[in-house]
C-alpha cells in the first residue's frame, strides 16, 4: 500500500483515491427492468425504465458500460454551478468554496466513462480544470506563509485528491521548522494520518467494467 515505505507519512496513491471515490452515490436512468443487487455493501434496486435511481458510481458505470442506463451528472457540474464556483474562488483568495469531497475523481470518472451523458462537457471540463488550479494555487500560496511558530494549518473545504497532494509537504514542511527550532522538544515526531477503511462491497457479479 502506499505509504508504507514511510512510516511517518501515510498517503494514498491517485488510484486509491480513485477507488474510494466509486462508492459515492450518483443517480442512473435505467432502460430495463431489473430484480434488486443484493451486495454487502447494500441493496440497490429493483430498477424499471426511465425511473431514475442512485447507485454507486462503480455500478453506474458498469450498468451505463452494458448500455442498460443513463448516468446523471450531479447538479453541481453544470456550467452555471461551476461557473459560480470558479468566480468565487478567485474572489476569495484564503478561502475554499464547498464542493463534494471527490469532486476531481467523480468528474474524471464521468469524463472517462459517460461523457455521452453530461452536457456541454468540453466547458464544463474546462472550468473544473480552472478551479482545480485556483484552488492549488491557494494552497502553494499557503504553504508559503508557514513559519516556525506555526503549529497547524487549517485549510477547510478540501478535497480528498488536494488534500492528498498537500498533506505529505505540510508535514514535511512542519517538521523541519520543528527539528530547526527546537530539536531537543521534538526529536522524531511519531505521525500518523489515518486511512479511511475501505469496506468490502461484496461480490459484483462481474459488473464492474475492466
Amino acid at each position: 500500500m502506499a505509504g508504507q515505505s514511510d512510516p511517518h507519512l501515510s498517503i494514498f496513491t491517485p488510484a486509491e483515491v480513485e477507488f474510494l471515490a466509486e462508492d459515492e452515490l450518483v443517480e442512473i436512468v435505467p432502460n430495463i427492468r431489473m430484480d434488486a443487487l443484493n451486495m454487502i455493501c447494500g441493496d440497490f434496486g429493483p430498477f424499471f425504465p426511465q425511473i431514475s435511481t442512485k447507485v454507486p458510481i462503480w455500478l453506474a458505470v458498469a450498468l451505463k458500460k452494458r448500455g442498460k442506463c443513463s448516468i446523471r451528472p450531479p447538479e453541481w457540474m453544470s456550467v452555471e454551478r461551476l461557473t459560480h464556483v470558479l468566480e468565487a474562488e478567485r474572489e476569495s483568495p484564503r478561502e475554499f468554496q464547498p464542493l463534494p469531497f471527490h469532486y476531481i475523481e467523480l468528474s474524471k470518472l464521468l469524463f472517462e466513462k459517460a461523457h455521452d451523458d453530461i452536457p456541454d462537457i468540453y466547458m464544463v471540463r474546462s472550468l473544473i480544470e480552472d478551479i482545480r488550479d485556483v484552488r492549488f494555487h491557494k494552497v502553494e500560496m499557503g504553504l508559503e506563509k508557514i513559519s516556525g511558530r506555526t503549529h497547524a494549518v487549517k485549510l477547510k473545504n478540501l478535497s480528498a485528491m488536494e488534500v492528498n497532494i498537500v498533506r505529505p509537504f505540510m508535514v514535511r514542511a512542519l517538521q523541519a521548522f520543528y527539528k530547526h527550532g527546537s530539536p531537543e522538544m521534538i526529536p522524531q515526531p511519531e505521525l500518523t494520518v489515518s486511512r479511511t477503511q475501505v469496506l468490502d462491497r461484496g461480490p459484483r457479479r462481474d459488473l464492474r467494467p475492466r
